[in-house]
Parts: structure tokens; C-alpha cells; sequence
């Protein structure tokens, strides 16, 4: 097969995605009062309604709807004021009822915007001509979203024996209801996605998005926050949508991305050869890294849908939709731009920070009336150090922040300090000076320290002037062990290049 950058120059890959998001953090289904929780014994948490026993009928969740208006209003959709649910039918075990409960042409909000900014490595998947590019190959890339809609779960099956938990090939197959009916969002991306970086980038945005919102635990590991992906390829300059492909249940970043990518280049080499790609469903096998067919993919006539008769349609009140846009927090976005602006943040440094709200409050709690250096620190240190050591708290945080911002300690003895305060309510600058770890910043002292190593370095010395810039580390370390690893390094670096260059 020809490699992804190959095929993206002369053929346009057309993905649209469909995410799938159980909101976890409601108590109860979505139309009974069954307790939400897959961690319990199979089938504990079942009832008549969530069977779909004779008789049953179904009350809808008000939270769950709260939770999908307030989706809809941070991904800058429009919320439909009238809108009611469906039957979609269908034959197979995870649904007892044979049809599954959710929304028809119009759902609860509809046509949003999330807009991506790709860079790095993954700008490089897009050819530039085929979009504006910044002077570092950056990009923006607006997604439309056509629709965010409400439906239940299914059931969970187990196959075992089976390939790769797949029920082809299974000796038996098991099915736990507990997670039949959790309420579940669907959101439908337009085929706007270029590139399997795109969708990648869209899928954690919208993780991050709904993580803030904390509607729901967005676990891609436990499957409560899931992917299709869908594809079809043109080649370059043609208007018409080729035959699309569905990519089913992708369950992490790495796994939706490599799945677009082969899909990608299976097409472009079927469609070189003179062959036809089938509208079908797919299923990706990471142990052997290729897509293989499951079936061929169902339209909506196969699920003869028809307006639910146990429930009536909803008529949103402003109200209604006012109290959901109240308790939209700070989004990532907004949280990045503040940050960058507060506190003077790396603009990277600042989206990784916002993008996860439990980051955000250690970040803020811990950056409390800091300067702008100290902040810039701070940010350093829970991004990079403070993850290494559960149990790191508040405190401890700062402490550390406010010892490498005055180059008290190096970053390497920062991670040896928290490693052995993590967890107690030793105070880190304690345990710095009672191990004589607190580095010297006594230019004097230091000075007559590089005197002595640069005398008898008289090689290092000279390399260095001939242009090999490298030596200095060499110098430092020479410092550093005539110190007993007591001086700055920073310092020490400066009063080299000070000297050498004197």
C-alpha cells in the first residue's frame, strides 16, 4: 500500500464521525429509575421498563435532557424547542425489547461548529495546498456538527472465545442489562474531517468538552464514550461523495486515527486497481493493524423508525434552556485563553492545562497570587513533576514551584524532593535543607569555582572556542562535582559563558 501522505495527494479523504457519550455522572437511566452503575453484579439493575416487559412504560430522565442541552450549547449548536423520540428497530441480543429508544429527524440541539487547530506532526497529514497554513504549518479546521441527539444504551455482551472479543468464533456470548438504557448522546459530525489526525483531534476536543461540562466520565477504556468512524475517498477536485465505509466502535484516540489512516489507503489502493468499495461496516484489529468487514452497513429503511407512542413529544421552555446554559462552566477554550493571558502562558502549556478540569483546579489552587514567572513555573511542575507522584497536594506543589523559580533546586532533585514528601505532610523545603539539597546562588563563590575547573579544562576550554558550544555541559558538570552538586547549574552555565566568551 502507498503511505498516507502519498495517497492524500491525489486523493480527498471525506470522514465524518459519530461519538457516542453515556452520561455517567447521572444516578439513573434514561426512562426508569434503575440505579446507573456497570460495576455491580450482572443484570442487578434491571427492571420491567428497561426489559421492555409487556405493560412497561417509559418516564424520561429531565437530567439526562439537561445534560444533552448543555452539550449542544458548548459545542455552539441551536436548541430545538420541539423535538420527541423514536423507535429504531432491530433483532439482536443486547436489546430485549427489539428496538432501541431514541430521537428521529429532529433531535434536542442541532447544528454546531467546533473548531480545531491542528499542528505539529499532524499538520503534515494535510497537503498544503488543500488549506490556509500558518508560517509554522499550522492550520484551523471548522467541523460542522449536524446534530446531537438522545437515545439508551444497550446491553454489554461478552463473547468468549471468540478473536479479539468479537462474537465470530465464540464457544459462548453473555449479556449484563445493567447498561441497558444508560442514557447516551450522540453527536454526528458533517463529512468536514480531512485527515485521521482531524478526527483524532476532534474526538479528544469533544472528550475535554463534555469532561468539563461532567456530564459524563468520557472513559474510552471502559467504553463509555465511544467512536465510528465513517470514509470515503475522491480524488482531487471532484465534488461527488464516494462510497463510504463505517469504521465501528474505535475505543481510543490511537485506535480511531490508525483505523482512518489503513481504511484510507485500503480504499485508495482497491479504487487504483479498478475495483469497488462496498458501503459496508467495518471492524479494526489492532493486533494485526487492518480493517475487516463485520456487515453490510444498514440504512435508516432497515430500522423502520416511527414516533415512540409512550411518549409524548418535549416543548423546551426558554426557561428550561436558560437554567441549562447557567451551569455551563469555563470551556477548555476560554479556560486556555485566560490562562495565556493571566498568567502568561506557553499557549501549549496553557491547553493542556485546561483541558482536563481536574488539571485546571490543581493548576488554579496551586498558582494562587503567583507573578508571572513563578505562574510560568508552576505551570512547568504540574504538568510534568506533579504526575510522576500521587499524592502530591497543593502545598507541596507550590513549595517546589517557588524553589526552582528561585533556582534553589534543579528540576531532577524537585522529582527526588516529591518522591519522598508525596503523599506525607513533610513540607518539601524542609526535606531540601535538612539533605543539604539547597543549591548555592553565591555568584562569588561560584565564580572562583569556574576559575578552578576552567584552569585545569584547558582543552574543554579551548574546543569551546573554536566554536564546539556543547563543552559548556561538560564545564557545568565539572562545576557541579567540585560543588558536591551544591551550585546552581543555571548559574554555573552563565559565569562559564561569561568567562569563555570574556
Amino acid at each position: 500500500m502507498k503511505t498516507l501522505q502519498q495517497v492524500l495527494e491525489d486523493w480527498e479523504a471525506i470522514i465524518g464521525l459519530e461519538v457516542h457519550t453515556e452520561l455517567t455522572t447521572l444516578e439513573t437511566k434514561m426512562f426508569c429509575g434503575c440505579r446507573l452503575s456497570h460495576d455491580d453484579e450482572p443484570n442487578e439493575n434491571v427492571c420491567p421498563i428497561c426489559l421492555g416487559l409487556p405493560g412497561a412504560l417509559p418516564v424520561p430522565n429531565e437530567k439526562a435532557i439537561e445534560s444533552i442541552v448543555m452539550a449542544g450549547l458548548a459545542t455552539n449548536c441551536q436548541v430545538m424547542r420541539r423535538s420527541m423520540f423514536y423507535r429504531k428497530h432491530y433483532f439482536y441480543p443486547d436489546m430485549a425489547k427489539n428496538y432501541q429508544t431514541t430521537q428521529g429527524p429532529i433531535a434536542f440541539v442541532m447544528h454546531g461548529h467546533l473548531d480545531l487547530e491542528v499542528n505539529g506532526e499532524g499538520a503534515q497529514e494535510r497537503p498544503d495546498a488543500t488549506v490556509k497554513k500558518a508560517s509554522d504549518g499550522s492550520y484551523v479546521a471548522p467541523i460542522r456538527i449536524l446534530r446531537i441527539h438522545m437515545e439508551e444504551d444497550a446491553a454489554k455482551m461478552n463473547h468468549l472465545g471468540g478473536v479479539e472479543g468479537r462474537i465470530g468464533g465464540a464457544s459462548e456470548s453473555l449479556i449484563d442489562y445493567n447498561r441497558c438504557g444508560t442514557p447516551l448522546i450522540e453527536l454526528v459530525t458533517e463529512p468536514d474531517l480531512r485527515t485521521p489526525e482531524e478526527a483524532r483531534l476532534f474526538m479528544e476536543k469533544l472528550r475535554q468538552t463534555f469532561l468539563t461540562l461532567g456530564i459524563s466520565d468520557c472513559s474510552l477504556e471502559k467504553g463509555s464514550m465511544r467512536c465510528d468512524g465513517n470514509i470515503s475517498l475522491r480524488r482531487r477536485g471532484e465534488t461527488t461523495f464516494g462510497t463510504k465505509t463505517e469504521m465501528k466502535n474505535l475505543n481510543s484516540f490511537k485506535s480511531l486515527h490508525d483505523a482512518l489512516e489503513y481504511e484510507i489507503r485500503r480504499q485508495a489502493e482497491v479504487l487504483e486497481e479498478g475495483g469497488v468499495v462496498y458501503q459496508e461496516t467495518r471492524h479494526w484489529e489492532p493486533s494485526k493493524r487492518r480493517t475487516v468487514v463485520m456487515r453490510v452497513k444498514e440504512t435508516n429503511d432497515d430500522y423502520r423508525m416511527y414516533p415512540d407512542p409512550d411518549l409524548a413529544p418535549f416543548d423546551l421552555s426558554d426557561e428550561f434552556i436558560e437554567r441549562c446554559r447557567a451551569r455551563v462552566p469555563e470551556l477548555p477554550d476560554a479556560k486556555r485563553d485566560r490562562y495565556v493571558r493571566t498568567f502568561g502562558l506557553k499557549r501549549d502549556h496553557a491547553a493542556r492545562l485546561a483541558g482536563d478540569p481536574a488539571v485546571a483546579r490543581f493548576f488554579e489552587e496551586t498558582v494562587a497570587d503567583a507573578d508571572e514567572k513563578l505562574a510560568g513555573v508552576v505551570a512547568n511542575v504540574v504538568l510534568n513533576i506533579v504526575p510522576a507522584h500521587p499524592g502530591v497536594d497543593v502545598h507541596q506543589a507550590r513549595v517546589i514551584s517557588e524553589l526552582l523559580a528561585a533556582d534553589a533546586v534543579t528540576f531532577a532533585q524537585a522529582h527526588e524532593v516529591l518522591e519522598a514528601t508525596a503523599g506525607t505532610d513533610v513540607d518539601p523545603e524542609t526535606y531540601v535543607d535538612e539533605h543539604g539539597m539547597r543549591q548555592s546562588t553565591d555568584a562569588d563563590a561560584l565564580g572562583a569555582i569556574v576559575d578552578e575547573v576552567l584552569a585545569r579544562c584547558a582543552s574543554q576550554v579551548q574546543q569551546y572556542r573554536s566554536g564546539n558550544k556543547k563543552v559548556v555541559g561538560f564545564l557545568v558538570g565539572q562545576c557541579m562535582k567540585a560543588t558536591g552538586s551544591a551550585g546552581n547549574p543555571k548559574l554555573f552555565s552563565q559565569l562559564l559563558v561569561q568567562k569563555l566568551d570574556g
